[in-house]
């Protein structure tokens, strides 16, 4: 009788995978809250340190924001935190225009055939709320998960996955234009969220175009000065 040889993880494997994770969500939010500046070495050692974990699941963490756009890495220097410039701004926005279209009508049509929960309303909520308080630091973060919730709602695991590395670097751009007219963005969340609840693919898609795109050039103008061309 031939033994059964399908890997399945063990708990050493899940530990490492969760301390992975942990380390990774933890240093992206330290790299778009500015703790870790753009061009700023990230040392294993370090940071092994500071976020309490061995130096694999830091190791694999930093792979990790690699791919997200986050870390750069090169044979002299190491790991350092990407130097974010308006180039790359520029080409967000053109993705965003791209996939924030289809993410909105996909919810809309979900909304449609009478499948939409009651998430995006409570996330548009508390966004809402963070913006009436003024509080600049929950902004990035509410609106941030408004835009993932839209994307789920479609139920496009391929526009999911394409979206998820994209989603952390919309966070930091967020975060970097914080000051610019969040009253007016969440007026415009608000349109769009009533016409994904209303069942309206086309002008929910037409919402989240204009929404992207009135976006980009107050963006570009407020980073001017802040970021490198390229």
């Amino acid at each position: 009788m031939i033994a059964d040889e399908t890997w399945a993880p063990n708990a050493a494997d899940n530990g490492l995978s969760s301390s992975a994770d942990s380390a990774k969500s933890r240093l992206r939010q330290l790299i778009i809250a500015g703790e870790y500046a753009p061009g700023v070495r990230l040392r294993e050692r370090e940071l092994s340190e500071a976020l309490n974990v061995s130096r694999v699941p830091v190791r694999e963490a930093l792979q990790q924001l690699e791919a997200e756009g986050f870390v750069v890495t090169s044979p002299r220097r190491g790991a350092t935190v990407k130097q974010i410039t308006l180039k790359d701004v520029n080409e967000l926005f053109d993705l965003r225009l791209s996939l924030e279209v289809l993410a909105a009508r996909l919810a809309a049509q979900v909304a449609a055939g009478g499948r939409a929960t009651g998430r995006l309303q409570q996330l548009m909520d508390e966004a809402a709320e963070a913006t009436a308080r003024h509080d600049h630091e929950q902004i990035p973060l509410s609106n941030t998960a408004l835009h993932t919730e839209i994307v789920a709602m479609g139920g496009n695991s391929l526009l999911e996955s394409s979206m998820k590395p994209l989603l952390g670097r919309m966070q930091w751009l967020f975060t970097l234009t914080g000051e610019r007219d969040p009253q007016g963005q969440c007026e415009e969340h608000l349109g769009l969220c009533k016409a994904i609840y209303d069942g309206k693919p086309d002008l929910a898609g037409a919402l989240a175009y204009a929404h992207v795109e009135l976006g980009r050039e107050p963006s570009l103008q407020g980073l001017a000065g802040i970021l490198p061309a390229s």
